[in-house]
């Protein structure tokens, strides 16, 4: 077993929310699903995958499928539901790594048909009314104009 593969305590908590294969369990599975850990918490290309877990892209086709199947969701929502279950879950402490939330340098300065961009600026506007719509008084119509109350007399 490598550094950071699944113990034996937490494989029994993952392995039955893993499909079997179309002829009945898969041999290395465990090996497998551990490839794919490895591939998140080093990350590394796939290619980079150490020979101990075997083939990269037998472990990429095998994520992928999971993925696509909505297995590794299943997975994800059943380990918190029972983190919960035993009060070791602390759900109010979540986070989001911005280093990795990132735009592709193509997404700058992108050109947009002038009638879609006014179509896209109408939309956010009318999400931007939706989401403030009870929240604040809409402000006199002298105001919405550019007027301030010494420029109207009071």
């Amino acid at each position: 077993m490598a550094r950071g593969d699944l113990t034996d305590d937490e494989w029994a908590l993952v392995e039955p929310y893993l499909p079997l294969g179309e002829r009945g369990p898969i041999p290395d599975l465990r090996r497998q699903f551990n490839a794919v850990m490895w591939h998140f918490r080093v990350g590394g290309p796939w290619r980079d995958l150490p020979a101990e877990y075997g083939s990269w892209s037998t472990v990429y086709d095998r994520f992928r499928s999971w993925a696509l199947a909505g297995v590794l969701q299943n997975l994800m929502e059943a380990v918190i539901g029972e983190a919960a279950a035993r009060g070791q879950a602390d759900l109010g402490l979540v986070s989001v790594d911005s280093t990795t939330a990132r735009a592709h340098h193509h997404a700058a300065g992108m050109a947009l048909d002038p009638a879609l961009l006014r179509e896209s600026e109408k939309a956010a506007e009318e999400e931007k009314g939706i989401r403030q719509r009870g929240k604040q008084a809409k402000a006199p119509s002298r105001m919405r104009a550019g007027k301030t109350n010494a420029d109207a007399g009071g």
